[in-house]
Parts: structure tokens; sequence; C-alpha cells
């Protein structure tokens, strides 16, 4: 049986806690990432597919990647209120519903690929459908976890499920080109309707969780005046990644390099290999503390891919990307969480992940634009940038800590 929570917040039933933690952690990485695993198999081939057989714009495939997440950003509130006020449970059913679906769309827009107006039309219904999938799925499974395994170990679903988003879309792209190759793009299409059915098996693994009653509801206004900092300082970190998952296919043909999808292969490895050994580093050194020097390992990725003579750096720099990034989301996210009381933790986690979606919303066509008629590596000195920027918020949260500190030790005279 999984973990359950309890009235006095232990989170954990007596005897086998530790093996029903861990059953429950996994579970949640599996269903995450099987979700993003079909994002990883969209952002694989789509880009190429847009650019390539319908012909369209560097600015329109930005478009058609942003599009998503604008999707997933604007449903943040709904899904966060879903899972506060009915379970997150609910809030799961909907997004895998909603992500199997959008596949069906992508399959149309293949077989209307003669008709490219139309066959866009389809695709773009199809990323909507799924970013507002993801946004049930991802705050349905954080609250659900919350709620499973109680409030002393939420940094501990907040690390696997990272795990699962970005192993899923490093495992996504490869996958997609070789079901492309291998077959054709309309399975890896259906791949994306095929998927979320084996999250929904996993799903029934997990214990029901009923939302608590008669409990102060916090705004979605109130949760993002709340979490902005953090929020922000994600939302600017996360530019690294959206231009390496929209445009480093396109970076790579254009170098005519190959190996564009161990590029995306790298940066979920380093992602991964970080959160397995140096979890426990936000809670041991302080979130701030961890993402400063998280951000610095980014911004020297970025500067590596922006400057790489070759496929060798442009993937180093894309795993030392991964590297960098791998703690920032706990790290941050730990001091959002901590903000808010345990039964409205759903909405803070929409409102500090609707800052990611921002900045992947954003990225894809600014860097569409940034990228112009092809100089591809332009996209990462704007990754660069943003990172610096990022790191100058998490200074400002551990001087505020600093503060904090001193206002509250004993002074001796």
């Amino acid at each position: 049986m999984s973990a359950t929570f309890n009235d006095n917040d232990s989170g954990l039933e007596n005897g086998n806690a530790e093996s029903n933690l861990m059953n429950t952690l996994l579970t949640v990485f599996s269903i995450i990432f099987l979700e993003f695993l079909v994002m990883g198999i969209s952002l694989g081939i789509i880009p190429v597919y847009v650019h390539d057989t319908l012909k369209f714009s560097n600015f329109v495939v930005g478009l058609v990647i942003g599009l998503q997440y604008a999707a997933t950003l604007l449903t943040r509130h709904f899904a966060g209120k879903r899972a506060d006020t009915k379970g997150g449970k609910s809030a799961v059913i909907t997004g895998i519903f909603l992500s199997a679906l959008s596949g069906l769309f992508c399959l149309f827009s293949f077989w209307l690929q003669n008709s490219p107006l139309i066959s866009l039309s389809s695709l773009l219904v199809g990323r909507i459908l799924l970013g507002v999938g993801e946004s049930y799925l991802v705050i349905g499974i954080f609250a659900w976890g919350f709620a499973l395994v109680g409030s002393k170990n939420i940094g501990k679903v907040m690390v696997w499920n990272g795990m699962g988003m970005y192993g899923g879309m490093a495992c996504g792209a490869p996958l997609a080109i070789w079901l492309t190759s291998a077959f054709s793009i309309s399975v890896a299409f259906a791949g994306i309707v095929v998927f979320p059915a084996l999250s929904y098996l996993g799903m029934l693994m997990l214990k029901s969780v009923p939302a608590p009653a008669n409990v102060p509801r916090l705004p979605f206004y109130k949760a993002v005046h709340l979490v902005w900092q953090s929020g922000a300082g994600l939302a600017f970190a996360s530019i690294g990644f959206g231009g390496i998952a929209s445009f480093i296919t396109l970076f790579f043909i254009q170098h005519t390099w190959s190996g564009a999808s161990l590029a995306l292969t790298a940066f979920g490895a380093g992602y991964i290999v970080m959160r397995i050994f140096f979890a426990h580093y936000p809670d041991k050194f302080g979130g701030a503390k961890v993402a400063m020097v998280s951000l610095f390992i980014e911004i020297v990725g970025q500067v590596l891919i922006w400057k790489a003579p070759n496929a060798f750096a442009g993937i180093a720099g894309a795993g030392l990307t991964g590297i960098g990034m791998s703690l920032v989301f706990p790290s941050f996210g730990i001091i959002a969480a901590k903000k808010v009381s345990a039964e409205n933790r759903g909405m803070a986690m929409a409102a500090y992940n609707a800052f990611f979606d921002l900045g992947m919303g954003l990225t894809a066509p600014v860097a569409g634009l940034v990228a112009g008629a092809g100089n591809y590596s332009n996209i990462y000195i704007l990754g660069a940038t943003a990172a610096a920027v990022s790191a100058s918020l998490a200074f400002a949260e551990y001087r505020k800590g600093k503060i904090k500190e001193n206002e509250t030790t004993p002074q001796l005279v």
C-alpha cells in the first residue's frame, strides 16, 4: 500500500514507512516521466516537422513550441484550484486525458500535411491540449504527492518530480527520432496517445487522499505575490533549457553536426545524476546558496554551447546546463513552499510552476527572433545572460536569509 498523509502531518504510516515512501516516490516519478516523455517526443520532432516538412519560418517554430507553455501558464490557476479543492487525483486524471487527446490532433496534422495551414492549425490545437494536460497533471501530482508523504518530505517529491520531468524529456527526443527513422513520424505522434494511458495505470497504484474541507483557500494572485521572487529566479534559469529544447536540433543541423538528440540526453543525464547524488544539498546548505552555485554552472554550459567548435562541445555544454539546472527547481521551490500552509501548497506550486511556464513560453518565440535567419548560437548567450539574472535573485534571497538570521540571533553584550 502507498504511504498516506494523516492529521498530525507525520505523513507516513508506522512500520514500513521508508518502503512506503520510496514506493510512492517511484510511482510519482513514473507518472511524471511518462508525461514528459510525451513532451520530449513532441520537442524531438515538431521543430523539424514545422520547419522542413510544413515549410514555416523559425518564428513560427517558436510560436508552435511556445504555445504549449502559454496554455500551461494560463491554466495553472485552474489546476491549482482543482488540486486543492477536489484532490490531486482529480487533476491528474484530467491531465492524462487531455495529453492523450493532444496526440490525436498531432496525428491529424500528419495526415493533413498536404494542406500546410490546416496541418499547422491541427498541430496548434494539439499543443494547446498538451499544455493544459501538463498543467493539470503536474500540479495534481505535486499536491497528491505532498499529501501522501507529509510536510517533512516535500523536498523529496520535488526532487523525484524533477527527475521525471527532465528524464522523460531527455529520453523522449531520441525516442521520437528513432521512431521516426525506423517507422514514421506518425508512429512517434501515436506515442503521444499511448504513453498517457500507461501513466494512468501507474496512477492507480497511489492511494486516494481526499482534499481537506472547510479550509481557507489561497487565491492565485496572493500565491503569486508570495512566491514571485523564487518563481522569477526559476523562470530566468529555465531559458537555458528552453533554448536547448526548442532549437538544439536546428543548431546542430546548421553546423552539419550529428548527435543533436544526444545534447538533450546529456542535459537529462547531468540533471538526473545531480538529483540522485546531491538532492539533499538545498536542505543542507540552503536553497539560495545552492541556487547560486548551480546557476554559475549553467552559465558556463550555455557559454560553451554558444562558442562550441564541434558537436562534442555542444553536447558537453548541454550536459553542464543540465547539471546547473538540476537543483535550481528544488532550491527556489523549497523557499516558495514554506511561505504557505500545507492545505494551499497545490496553489503555491501552481503559482511557482507558472513562472517556469512563463520562462519557457517566452523563450521559444524570443529565441526564434534572436536566431533570425539562422544565427542559432545567439540563443545560448541569451540563456547565459538570463541565468546570470537568476543568480542575482538567488543572491537577494541569500542576503534576505542572512538578515533574518541576524535579527533572530541573540546579541551578546
